[in-house]
């Protein structure tokens, strides 16, 4: 009984330390993705009142005339576009992880929201200021939280979480697996029923990677 008492203080203990609701924005923690996944709320989905337009992107938050696509272009480049005009980009080449493919020029590249704004919604973002929605949809303080992908794989992800889509390159799925309960902790993000059996599902094939990440609200 002693020894039960202690590991249900310790689990106790963990919540308590990584939960959102007893953090500060920009207060950062380091533990194992499954002790992560282990405390995400839980909780059924309501798409009641969603409208893409109620995450207000892409912008250009520092005003140096490149846009959030942008910026994500700019940083995931495998070969640099040329850049002219305000932030006008012509060539370069990118790697999209999804689907195990490169890519040249920007025009078939998508910046994926890797939690999908409808899915963002659904878990929470509902209920949050049109302030922070806009922050969401341009996060740009986790490069795991938009990423460049092929045209193809964003549309055929979609709004999708775990359950009914994951990358078709087997060997990005436990890096998605990752990013995806890192990017939901960071946000104080949900996850529902279905959406929890998936992911432990996946956690019991991934490693159980240690990460890093900043409360965002």
């Amino acid at each position: 009984m002693r020894i039960l008492a202690t590991l249900a203080a310790t689990s106790a203990a963990l919540a308590t330390l990584i939960s959102p609701a007893h953090a500060d924005p920009g207060t950062s923690h380091t533990i194992p993705v499954r002790s992560l996944l282990n405390v995400l709320p839980i909780a059924d989905e309501t798409r009641t009142g969603y409208q893409r337009e109620a995450f207000k992107h892409w912008v250009d938050a520092d005003k140096d005339g490149c846009a959030t696509r942008a910026e994500v272009l700019l940083e995931e480049a495998v070969n640099a576009p040329a850049q002219t005009g305000r932030c006008t980009l012509t060539g370069g080449t990118w790697y999209s992880p999804y689907d195990d493919t490169y890519v040249d020029g920007p025009r078939s590249i998508d910046i994926d929201h890797l939690v999908p704004l409808a899915e963002a919604w659904d878990s929470g973002a509902g209920t949050w200021t049109a302030a922070e929605r806009e922050a969401y949809a341009n996060d740009l303080d986790d490069q795991r939280a938009l990423i460049a992908v092929t045209a193809k794989s964003n549309r055929s992800k979609s709004d999708q979480d775990p359950t009914t889509w994951q990358p078709p390159a087997d060997t990005y799925r436990c890096q998605y697996f990752t990013d995806w309960v890192t990017i939901k902790s960071r946000w104080g993000l949900a996850i529902d029923p279905a959406e929890q059996q998936t992911l432990t599902n996946l956690a019991d094939d991934c490693p159980n990677t240690p990460v890093t990440f900043e409360e965002a609200r």
